[in-house]
């Protein structure tokens, strides 16, 4: 069981973790009766496609992928928790989705750029300060952002089933056995988080439009849009080869801005909630491997 598995991932949920396998997802949900409610499927083709072994394009495919099974999984969680008539489904779902999609693109993407416009045009800063302006405004925003959401008390929680679901899979892949006590020990940081694709795309970002030199206002908004599947398929490249590599003292070293932007998106996660998110990975890797975890 020391073997490292960079399949295996997940995401929290309201009272609740999902993780996902190479081709199983399972749920599991902290009902407002106490009980903890477990869903297990199994994942779309496309994971096991040849789409998802062609570089770039696959991180594009499966990233677009998770964010709607994270969204359906996500308003699973919701619904139990709500009552009937507050329920998210359908239409609904998916609506919400497009508008988050929508926010965050003009939030992270394009106000960013039009900063950066208004220092060229205002301030008469040449191009490469101004996208350099740009990138830096883009860091500060998501992670004003992120620390912003973070004093939500609801959120909080999510953030502490977020380190919960961290501490499981560290526990796993160190050999450990999976009970709420010995888990609680682990690091709530891990290389193949979401976070880390984030801080990488931004990253990325303001190395990319920083080349791109001088344009015109619609075609440097334009252009923010556009090269984003780009960008997202790079950084799903770049954290697939540093997970693979994290012995190298150099690996190390790049992972550690991302590992430390993880303190705002995780919490220390109370023993129950521990129990959740190891409901989840047993109920994972029992599907995906008709065994339950071995026991050390």
């Amino acid at each position: 069981m020391k073997d490292r598995l960079p399949s295996y991932g997940g995401q929290a949920l309201i009272e609740g973790v999902m993780m996902r396998g190479s081709k199983n997802v399972a749920l599991a949900m902290r009902s407002p009766d106490g009980s903890i409610v477990i869903q297990t499927e199994s994942l779309g083709g496309i994971y096991k496609s040849w789409v998802a072994r062609v570089p770039f394009v696959r991180g594009l495919i499966l990233l677009w992928d998770s964010l709607v099974l994270g969204m359906r999984m996500l308003t699973i969680s919701a619904n139990l928790q709500g009552e009937e008539d507050e329920k998210l489904e359908g239409p609904a779902l998916y609506g919400t989705l497009a508008v988050s999609i929508i926010i965050a693109v003009a939030l992270f993407m394009l106000l960013p750029a039009a900063i950066g416009q208004l220092a060229e045009s205002w301030l008469g800063w040449n191009a490469w300060w101004s996208n350099l302006l740009e990138g830096l405004s883009r860091l500060a925003i998501v992670i004003g952002y992120i620390w912003a959401v973070g004093l939500v008390p609801d959120v909080r929680r999510v953030f502490a089933y977020h380190g919960a679901e961290h501490k499981t899979i560290n526990a796993f892949e160190a050999g450990e056995e999976l009970t709420p006590e010995k888990v609680a020990a682990y690091s709530v940081e891990h290389p193949r988080c979401g976070t880390a694709f984030l801080l990488t795309l931004v990253l990325l970002s303001v190395i990319l439009f920083a080349l791109l030199g001088p344009l015109p206002p619609a075609v440097r908004l334009g252009s923010r849009i556009l090269l984003l599947p780009l960008l997202a398929g790079a950084a799903y490249e770049y954290i697939r080869l540093t997970a693979r590599h994290l012995g190298s003292p150099l690996v190390k070293m790049l992972v550690k801005p991302n590992l430390a932007l993880q303190h705002l998106t995780t919490r220390e996660p109370s023993l129950d909630m521990l129990e959740v998110s190891i409901a989840a990975f047993k109920a994972m890797y029992e599907k995906e491997n008709d065994a339950p975890v071995p026991v050390p």
